[in-house]
């Protein structure tokens, strides 16, 4: 079944928050497109993953001595309720994002990189071996599709005086590469200047900011246009930097 998981990480509600308002015409189109059936949703500013604890470590350093392990063998590895607790916060997770044939993030730049929620979330989902077929060695992510919708209230692309204060999108882009997606399957969407037209300072960079948004729109529709299947997913959106 065609199947979509959208993730916000965003501490904005809807009306505010840039992200949000393009992952949800992204998942509105893709919806109309594929049914509903398919479509999970996860918000981890209102229902936060809880931070890793040294009990989740533990069994993560055990689990990882003894090679891939399958996930259905993982909690008779774990030793005493702690462990126990933490694996069961965490293999709901990992399973949700093995079952999703597309993967859908909105990233709002906070400090220079990705929020809290969201990095409590990769840490979390990010078990020894989850991801890798047992059989194979090949990632079990290698033919899913992730979008990541980026927004940030300056300019972070190449050639403006903060090019090299950008560690959101290099980061995403790093993980999720790491984790086995691969580099066709992998999108990025920007949109800058997104506080142009509350702050001050911004006002003349306003033009661009809409502009910028404007492109994020259209690159999120067409994206989600697209389906899963046909893994004809467009390169030339002016959502790659």
């Amino acid at each position: 079944m065609t199947s979509l998981l959208h993730v916000d990480s965003s501490a904005c509600l809807a009306g505010d928050s840039v992200t949000r308002r393009l992952t949800a015409s992204f998942a509105e189109v893709w919806c109309r497109r594929h049914g509903t059936s398919g479509y999970r949703y996860r918000d981890l500013a209102a229902d936060p993953v809880p931070l890793v604890s040294h009990a989740y470590t533990t069994l993560g350093r055990r689990v990882e001595r003894h090679g891939v392990v399958p996930l259905a063998r993982v909690a008779a590895m774990a030793a005493g309720p702690a462990e126990e607790r933490e694996w069961a916060l965490t293999l709901p997770l990992i399973r949700e994002l093995l079952a999703a044939g597309t993967v859908l993030v909105g990233v709002p730049m906070y400090n220079f990189t990705v929020p809290a929620a969201l990095k409590a979330w990769i840490d979390r989902v990010t078990f020894p071996g989850a991801y890798v077929d047992p059989a194979t060695g090949i990632s079990r992510l290698r033919g899913t599709t992730v979008v990541v919708v980026a927004a940030r209230g300056g300019a972070y692309g190449p050639g403006t005086p903060r090019e090299g204060f950008d560690f959101q999108t290099p980061y995403l882009r790093t993980y999720f590469r790491d984790l086995g997606v691969a580099e066709e399957n992998l999108h990025v969407v920007q949109a800058e200047m997104t506080r142009a037209g509350d702050v001050p300072a911004l006002a003349r960079f306003r033009e661009l900011g809409d502009r910028s948004l404007a492109e994020a729109y259209a690159a999120v529709s067409a994206l989600a246009g697209e389906g899963e299947g046909d893994r004809a997913f467009p390169q030339a959106l002016g959502a790659r930097p």
